[in-house]
């Protein structure tokens, strides 16, 4: 779920067919009402608005992400929000942590995305969801939820979340692309397979409820190895790219998406 500022406004993202920029009315408007019991989750990303170098905007009470929360409250309506934390939403050079001295700044960032998390349990989120990669973030969310009583609040750590080249699309959506270098330093190298292991066992000691593989289809393999070393909840992020594919190849006719044949 995509969210812009304002009203009204329903746009289709180009790079990702069916997938649209919408304020919060819009997208509230298409969300699920039924009285079931649904655990239909979404994730409210902010593309695009006022940017920073410290991503700012992210910590208000009134910005994009917060109101869109609110607006599903207030609309009653039976489903799981689970919210992004990270900066690159938010940040002038698109880096998802604070830049000092040429770098991203690990320990500089931290507190902000702490501030940010909290900001989202205020307005209503189910769940908090940081996909920013730096070390020690979610034993600073943990602390500062706990801080102000939201004891309760799960945490979904990205904890295994490889650099790639299939997170375009949603740069383009959600206008984050890195406007200088890349983000190497803190996503994990696609050829470690052990760094996985470390990242989930890092990120459940510090207080994480459930973690998550990114990109999912080419890393089954870690899917099935964290499966087997760890007893939390495990959740597989099908990114932009991949979902982009499948959408590209079924409107040249070569594949069939709908059709499931043995």
């Amino acid at each position: 779920m995509f969210v812009r500022t304002g009203s009204n406004i329903r746009q289709e993202v180009t790079s990702m067919p069916g997938v649209f920029q919408q304020s919060a009315d819009q997208n509230c408007r298409r969300l699920p009402r039924s009285r079931k019991p649904r655990y239909s989750r979404r994730y409210p990303f902010r593309p695009s608005g006022n940017k920073d170098p410290r991503g700012s905007s992210s910590l208000q009470t009134d910005g994009v992400v917060q109101r869109a929360i609110e607006a599903i409250r207030r609309a009653k309506l039976n489903i799981v929000v689970i919210t992004d934390v990270c900066l690159c939403e938010y940040t002038d050079h698109g880096h998802c942590g604070v830049i000092e001295n040429g770098e991203v700044a690990n320990d500089a960032t931290l507190e902000i995305l702490a501030e940010q998390s909290l900001s989202h349990a205020r307005a209503g989120a189910d769940i908090v969801a940081p996909s920013d990669m730096m070390d020690g973030r979610v034993a600073a969310i943990r602390k500062k939820l706990d801080q102000n009583k939201f004891e309760d609040l799960p945490i979904l750590a990205y904890a295994a979340k490889y650099c790639s080249a299939f997170y375009g699309p949603f740069r383009e959506a959600a206008d984050s692309a890195p406007q200088f270098g890349d983000r190497r330093s803190y996503q994990m190298d696609p050829a470690n397979a052990r760094e996985a292991l470390k990242e989930v066992s890092l990120d459940l000691e510090e207080g994480a409820d459930m973690i998550m593989v990114k990109p999912a289809l080419p890393y089954l393999d870690i899917i099935t190895r964290v499966r087997q070393e760890f007893s939390v909840p495990v959740a597989a992020y099908n990114v932009s790219g991949e979902y982009s594919m499948v959408k590209a190849a079924a409107q040249n006719g070569w594949l069939d998406e709908k059709t499931r044949r043995p």
